[in-house]
């Protein structure tokens, strides 16, 4: 076995997970009784309520309180995405259950509208324009043959050079067909990608369109009993690879010598490790605010208007469509998801916070949600590490950002498993190694 890292919770939970694959020895510490730290699952509804400071019981209207799993910070899996490649490698998927989200919807002149995403419903769309229609087709059949390696696909665009935004002026789209393309298909949260190269932009849409493909109603997936089943899941794949998990384990010291993490001390005992990895709330020295989130979990009766009664959806609200700098999102999920009451519904709005009144930047969203039952309403600092933890060994995640998916966490968990071995994440390296150490299945 190799060096040991300790960790802790949230991201730290897949972290652990593949460390434990990749032969590491592993040691997982969370401070909350529960798994997933900032990100859990929150059962009974009595907990929430008492979370969010909200004085008395729930209504008997909401139901039976343990009928409830509500997720502090919802985010759907892209079911092509890198999440699902993960929990496919580490075999992890044999502990979850998923359900296909019902739909993606985009939000556009104070209505919303299914986000179309083949030919077939770019042309049913009532989005767009007939002429609209007939460009924007042509774009997505270019961009299902795009192949970067494959000059005769390109049709005289450089993916290393030229911008999206000239990819864009080639097909002829209009501002409201390019909005909904580079946010609701591609995910860009800001209009920064316009002017970088086309490469990345047209791989997301690519990923929007083959994770569509697999299921039909929507790219996204979600687990039943909400995205606890996640770290739990990833704790026990850790633990069958050697791994040792601890809840409820308070962290009183980060010990460092010669600016070198040796180990982490806990009710009076030490741990001693050679690298550590840890959200910003263990180490708020070492991180700096970059912003904040505004997120409100919103109870509702019904399911939000205009969804053809979906059970479950994503709506994205382009920054452009209400004079923004960045989106506003909707991840809505239900009953059907063994997260709530009978005939209840969970819809989270979220959005990052550009003035001093966050709550009435989302009132566009909670005006798609009336009638609303109960609010609870958080505003979370954005916390990033101060520096890479080369030499200190302390690998810090950055906080949940306000997307509905967890495409920008993979990136994260990534970027620190890079930082760590100092190799990139590969899927099918990781695979071998998992062969070669383990043996095949």
């Amino acid at each position: 076995m190799k060096g040991r890292s300790a960790l802790f919770s949230r991201e730290e939970c897949i972290l652990s997970g593949i460390m434990s694959v990749n032969g590491k020895k592993v040691l997982h510490m969370d401070r909350n009784p529960y798994y997933g730290g900032e990100s859990a699952s929150i059962t009974p509804l009595e907990d929430l309520y008492k979370r969010f400071k909200i004085p008395g019981a729930p209504p008997a209207s909401m139901g039976r309180g343990r009928d409830w799993n509500v997720d502090l910070i919802p985010k759907f899996l892209m079911a092509n995405g890198q999440l699902v490649k993960m929990l496919l490698y580490t075999e992890v998927t044999r502990y979850l259950d998923f359900k296909v989200t019902e739909g993606s919807f985009v939000y556009k002149g104070g209505k919303i509208y299914k986000v179309p995403s083949t030919e077939a419903e770019a042309l049913a769309s009532s989005l767009m324009g007939l002429f609209e229609k007939r460009r924007f087709r042509k774009f997505l059949v270019y961009v299902a043959n795009f192949d970067e390696k494959d000059p005769r696909t390109l049709e005289g665009i450089d993916p290393k050079k030229t911008a999206m935004r000239e990819v864009y002026k080639k097909f002829d789209l209009g501002q409201d067909v390019i909005d909904f393309t580079g946010h609701a298909l591609a995910l860009y949260r800001t209009d920064d990608y316009l002017d970088q190269p086309c490469c990345e932009t047209i791989n997301r849409i690519k990923l929007y369109s083959e994770s569509l493909a697999r299921y039909g109603k929507s790219p996204y997936l979600y687990p039943l009993y909400g995205l606890g089943e996640l770290p739990q899941g990833f704790a026990r794949l850790s633990a069958i690879y050697g791994g040792t998990y601890m809840l409820n384990k308070p962290i009183e010291e980060i010990i460092v010598q010669n600016g070198k993490v040796i180990g982490v001390k806990s009710e009076g005992e030490i741990a001693r490790c050679k690298q550590l990895i840890c959200d910003p709330s263990y180490v708020k020295d070492r991180v700096e605010k970059v912003g904040q989130v505004i997120r409100v979990i919103c109870i509702l009766s019904h399911p939000i208007k205009n969804t053809n009664d979906a059970n479950s959806c994503q709506i994205i609200i382009p920054q452009n469509q209400v004079n923004r700098k960045s989106d506003i999102y909707v991840c809505m999920i239900s009953s059907a998801h063994n997260v709530a009451a009978q005939g209840k519904y969970i819809a989270i709005v979220s959005t990052t916070v550009e003035t001093k009144e966050p709550e009435k930047e989302i009132r566009p969203a909670l005006e798609l949600l009336e009638p609303i039952e109960q609010k609870f309403v958080s505003i979370s600092d954005l916390l990033v590490p101060k520096d890479l933890g080369t030499e200190s060994q302390i690998f810090i995640s950055r906080t949940y950002d306000a997307t509905t998916h967890f495409e920008t966490t993979c990136d994260d968990i990534k970027d620190i498993y890079k930082r760590m071995t100092g190799s990139e994440f590969d899927f099918e390296e990781m695979k071998r190694k998992k062969n070669d150490i383990y043996g095949e299945d």
